[in-house]
């Protein structure tokens, strides 16, 4: 098994690319030891190298974030070793369902303007990045957005959301006002 890194826009998180499906439909972001041996057995073993504070599972990538007091040329092996050992083994990488994303049947009609575009021109972008971008909610012209993986943290994510985003739903859907992170 070959597995590639990339770097992202995070310097805190690295992408790696199994060559191989890990989730195929949806994400799971785990950001501690706990919620990971809850849901994923990947995630659980990944938290085991120290230094490990989040992992995220993207559809055919696993984006990995490091503490500041732990470089890269020491984890790697460690974390490429985890990876490759669990898919060569076969075994599973979520317990239960992967965070659902896309349209709601009881969402208006901006609501789902808003998750298409997301859905369509930003989430294929921002999953380049080793991250995901979900909606969280639409309130008095403003768009809740929750980042995860490598856009959780990341220097450039206030750009993205203000610069990009923002622009682009405002251009496409006149009540969008702003776009605003949540945790």
């Amino acid at each position: 098994m070959f597995i590639q890194t990339e770097q992202t826009p995070n310097p805190a998180t690295l992408k790696f690319l199994p060559g191989c499906e890990v989730l195929g439909q949806g994400t799971a972001d785990f950001t501690s030891r706990d919620d990971a041996a809850a849901r994923s057995p990947l995630a659980a073993r990944l938290f085991e190298v120290e230094g490990i504070q989040g992992v995220f599972l993207g559809s055919d990538f696993i984006t990995i974030t490091k503490s500041d007091a732990r470089d890269w040329f020491l984890l790697k092996p460690s974390i490429l070793g985890v990876i490759m050992e669990h898919f060569t083994a076969g075994r599973p990488v979520l317990t239960g369902e992967a965070d659902a994303v896309g349209a709601a049947e009881d969402d208006d009609e901006i609501v789902t303007q808003i998750k298409e575009l997301l859905d369509t021109r930003v989430r294929p972008a921002v999953a380049q990045d080793g991250g995901d971008i979900t909606f969280h909610g639409f309130e008095k012209g403003i768009v809740y957005l929750h980042m995860k993986g490598a856009c959780a943290g990341c220097p450039s994510s206030t750009a993205t959301l203000k610069a990009g985003i923002e622009n682009m739903l405002r251009h496409y859907i006149p009540e969008v006002q702003e776009v605003r992170a949540v945790r």
